[in-house]
């Protein structure tokens, strides 16, 4: 912790001298809960949360970060307290009016292997054509604020293309490599006179390669559709097709279109690749109806296709500015499920209190011939803002089936924002 808070203190003290703008968010969460150990016995946790959003700007510069700090206040775990960065890193923003560039700890947004990496992005953008690029380490586990020592084995790179040039519609173009790298371990092996004898295994990185492709098209008034694709590098094949649309040329109805194809998503050179899962692809079909304003009625009906199986699901309800209502009925191949689930929050006095309340009830079983078990689920929980800097959430969490009974969780969190102009300069 004094090397951390040395760290921390030669990153951001210089920064405060140029610093024109701080803003941030500082939160503190408490989380309760009970952990089964065996059918006797239990233990009672209380783990507490801090979290600091810090940013730093002048200009088109930014020193942006996002630190947790969590430990157990009961009950203490070996490695409490733990400090996690999940981000930390400089910005600087359209430079010459073109280019934006990262380096640091950043996030990476992305379908196939999204996170955070330690690295550099950088972005060019110039009328409706935006070409980005990044490459960095692996993240070590827990979010530690150490860095990858090996960038040959373990790394995150890639690119993307995104085109807004033609009205309504958005094309985007991608790549991601990323490899893992596995952690060397001593294991006992049998040595040629069949003696035991400690092995140094250590086993080739793990990959994803990915080509991908996606094509929007948007319009309000008549249809909205989304194609997406992606393709498997390494194994050559097509890794998943995605389908989704919406039309909305009939007044006050909604008619949407879904479809999925998709292979299991497996690392190359793991063990699991030798498999042969199987892929699945997935139809729905889905209605709206807006009755009045304030209600609108909800229809869905979906087919999902497995490896010489079916199953399907149906899913009613009604949204409303007060709430939810759902049910959803799953059968086939994947189970037999009846779900209904009810949703209500209200704001009260100019949004100073907003309590909110769910209910959701399943019946199930695994397969026809398997027994049914039933699970019943209650949140309730209130948000108090008195200032709109400062907010107070309190919430329950209640579940009961055959496993876990009267399960009882309770999460308090307090929010306070804050966004200062030092005007030093």
């Amino acid at each position: 912790m004094r090397k951390l808070s040395i760290a921390l203190l030669i990153v951001f003290l210089p920064a405060l001298n140029f610093a024109q703008n701080v803003n941030g968010r500082i939160s503190s969460s408490l989380y309760s809960f009970e952990r089964q150990n065996s059918l006797s016995e239990s233990e009672k946790y209380l783990r507490a949360f801090q979290t600091l959003r810090l940013n730093l700007s002048e200009g088109q510069f930014s020193i942006k970060s996002r630190v947790n700090v969590e430990a157990n206040i009961t009950n203490k775990l070996v490695d409490d307290p733990r400090v996690r960065f999940y981000n930390l890193f400089v910005e600087a923003r359209n430079i010459a009016d073109i280019a934006t560039i990262k380096l640091g700890r950043q996030p990476l947004i992305n379908s196939i292997a999204g996170g955070v990496y330690d690295g550099a992005s950088l972005k060019l953008k110039h009328n409706g054509y935006s070409l980005s690029g990044f490459f960095g380490g692996n993240v070590p586990a827990y979010q530690k604020l150490e860095i990858t020592d090996d960038w040959e084995n373990d790394y995150v790179l890639g690119g993307k293309l995104v085109v807004t040039a033609l009205e309504d519609f958005k094309f985007k173009a991608m790549y991601i490599d990323k490899n893992f790298k596995q952690t060397s371990y001593l294991a006992s092996r049998l040595d040629a006179s069949l003696n035991p004898i400690d092995t140094l295994i250590e086993r080739n990185s793990l990959q994803y390669r990915y080509l991908s492709g996606e094509a929007a098209y948007s319009n309000a008034d008549y249809f909205d559709a989304t194609v997406k694709y992606d393709y498997d590098v390494n194994l050559n094949t097509t890794s998943k097709v995605q389908f989704f649309g919406r039309l909305n040329y009939v007044e006050d109805f909604g008619f949407t279109l879904f479809y999925n194809y998709r292979e299991p998503r497996v690392r190359y050179n793991s063990i699991f690749s030798v498999f042969d899962y199987g892929n699945t692809q997935e139809i729905e079909f889905g209605t709206d109806y807006k009755i009045t304003p304030m209600f609108t009625v909800v229809g869905k009906f979906a087919n999902v296709s497995f490896k010489g199986d079916d199953s399907q699901r149906m899913t009613v309800g009604v949204n409303s500015n007060y709430g939810t209502i759902r049910y959803r009925k799953n059968f086939g191949y994947a189970g037999e499920l009846d779900a209904v689930s009810v949703h209500t929050a209200k704001s009260f006095l100019k949004g100073l209190i907003t309590p909110s309340i769910g209910l959701a009830y399943t019946n199930y079983k695994l397969s026809e011939d398997a027994e049914k078990n039933s699970i019943v689920t209650l949140l309730a929980g209130v948000n108090y803002r008195p200032i709109r800097l400062l907010s107070l959430d309190v919430q329950g969490q209640y579940l009961q089936n055959k496993i876990y009974k009267n399960d009882l969780r309770l999460f308090v969190k307090l929010n306070f924002w804050f966004n200062t102009n030092l005007e030093m300069i």
